[in-house]
């Protein structure tokens, strides 16, 4: 997406966030495509915990295992009904709590990190 704008600032501030919580997350684009550029952020460890899609008037946090994470602060907001993901939508103006956000990440980074153990012990 050309300039920087609050979309492209709140995914920077996400990826910071995350990195922040567990610097052996990774960081790939995905799904990249002529409409979308510089396709899609994906952090993942030991599978994939969360995807950071612009739209025109929001940030949209995917975390692909979301209906699995205790939520107690209720971040997410959007896909409640979906059978295993969550999301944040993020809309201009509005603000993520930093603590509460990178102790959800702390959540699905354990969760999948268990899960990849577990298979290995199998």
């Amino acid at each position: 997406m050309p300039g920087t704008d609050w979309r492209s600032e709140t995914i920077d501030r996400i990826r910071s966030f995350i990195h922040d919580t567990d610097p052996d997350v990774s960081e790939e684009a995905k799904w990249v495509k002529p409409s979308n550029p510089a396709g899609v952020p994906v952090w993942s460890r030991d599978g994939i915990i969360c995807t950071g899609e612009i739209y025109k008037d929001k940030v949209k946090l995917t975390f692909f295992n979301g209906a699995s994470l205790d939520d107690p602060s209720h971040l997410f907001n959007a896909s409640l009904d979906a059978g295993t993901r969550r999301a944040i939508d993020i809309v201009e103006g509005s603000k993520l709590d930093e603590q509460k956000f990178k102790a959800l990440i702390r959540a699905a980074v354990d969760l999948n990190v268990g899960r990849a153990a577990a298979k290995r012990r199998k």
